[in-house]
């Protein structure tokens, strides 16, 4: 403990700070649950547009680093700039995701775990038990390369090694204008994936689904089943069986037709595309996206903790017209307990995993209580008060410091 009397943290963590209502929520966070009770020590970074516009995006690489070397970090939800978002802001060009950056530098796999209060009735009237969501972060659409092809001429798909012996594919023939896009990934981004998936299911208990599309994409989705199923032969059947759990490979549309007549209670692996869409859908069906946590886990040991949803522009806009908001902050909260935890797992800081624990039991019970934000209460079971942001905030706190 410090001299006055806060839970001191052994080594720093990456903070990562955000845009709009997520970033407001980001210091009202900090003020109200953080600083009262911990020494907080963060290394950090300002990921708002406006910092990253003004680095070049060198911003988000040195993030990434910290987090190579420090270990844990926790971040902010952040705006991926379109072409609107470049003219309000005055940018110098359309900077990638943040997110995108970061998993690609990390690489690893991103679980996505709905958090569930006894009052909020799922919309799929089966769901019994939370969906994990496994998201692949490395590829895909967001590691693509696009062309507008202006008119007539021929797409070409070509691959020169090391000896600059060259193998084409043809695409298509176009007779006017199109479109093109060209997507990759690696075997040992994959294999990680794989493994990184095998090993949650084994130590949370719980039935592994993987789902792609290999009727269709003869190798790039083929190969990921290829390489799941060889891993799972080879290096995890035995224990999964000792486990008594299951691993089930299914097409992406049966596995989207199945998940919705199940009772839940298992984790559901993704390519990287399929599971930033799913996690929505599994996220807003049990209850409100800011009710699902997120976390990035790299292959050699690397924790990234963030809210899965985006940064409530339209709430936003009501704060700069100096409207009461009421945003919901469970989910950024959880970013942190999720952050603080490992961090104190990591250092054997017992009073930090108890701290992140206690929060995240005080969220929990507030909005069992019948107290929660306005997206909460059309969900609700019972009848549910609706408080303002900082009024919910200063409810859990209150909960926080009796416990």
């Amino acid at each position: 403990m410090s001299d006055d009397n806060r839970i001191v943290m052994r080594r720093p963590i990456v903070e990562m700070d955000g845009d709009e209502m997520t970033r407001i929520l980001w210091r009202k966070i900090k003020d109200t649950l953080l600083y009262p009770f911990i020494a907080l020590n963060t290394e950090y970074f300002d990921l708002g547009l406006p910092e990253r516009d003004r680095t070049g995006d060198a911003v988000t690489h040195n993030a990434a680093d910290a987090v190579k070397r420090l270990g844990v970090g926790v971040k902010c939800a952040t705006i991926t700039p379109n072409a609107q978002r470049v003219e309000e802001y005055n940018l110098q060009q359309m900077w990638p995701s943040p997110n995108a950056t970061l998993r690609a530098l990390l690489d690893g796999t991103v679980f996505r775990a709905p958090i569930t209060v006894r009052n909020i009735i799922p919309s799929v009237r089966t769901w019994r038990k939370p969906i994990i969501i496994a998201r692949h972060a490395y590829g895909d659409i967001y590691k693509s390369v696009e062309m507008r092809a202006p008119g007539a001429g021929v797409a070409e798909l070509s691959f020169t090694d090391p000896e600059g012996n060259k193998t084409v594919l043809p695409i298509h023939r176009f007779e006017g204008a199109g479109i093109l896009q060209a997507v990759h990934n690696t075997d040992a981004s994959i294999e990680a994936f794989a493994r990184s998936c095998f090993r949650f299911a084994l130590s949370s208990g719980q039935d592994l689904w993987f789902a792609a599309k290999d009727t269709i994409s003869k190798r790039y989705d083929h190969h990921f089943k290829d390489t799941f199923e060889r891993i799972f032969e080879v290096e995890f059947k035995g224990a999964f069986e000792t486990a008594g759990i299951n691993y089930y490979y299914m097409l992406i549309d049966d596995a989207v037709a199945r998940v919705v007549r199940s009772e839940g209670g298992f984790i559901w692996a993704c390519k990287n595309y399929d599971g930033d869409v799913m996690s929505d859908m599994v996220s807003a069906a049990f209850g409100s996206l800011a009710m699902m946590t997120s976390v990035l886990v790299s292959p050699n040991g690397q924790f990234e903790y963030e809210a899965a949803h985006g940064t409530v522009t339209r709430h936003y806009r009501k704060h700069l017209a100096g409207e009461t908001t009421s945003t919901n902050p469970i989910a950024t909260i959880f970013a942190w307990t999720g952050a603080l935890r490992k961090s104190g797992e990591m250092d054997g800081g017992a009073a930090l995993v108890d701290f992140a624990n206690r929060l995240e039991r005080a969220c929990v019970d507030t909005v069992e209580s019948g107290q929660a934000t306005r997206d909460l209460q059309p969900l609700s079971a019972s009848p549910m008060e609706v408080l303002s942001t900082d009024e919910f905030l200063t409810a859990i706190k209150e909960r926080l410091a009796k416990a």
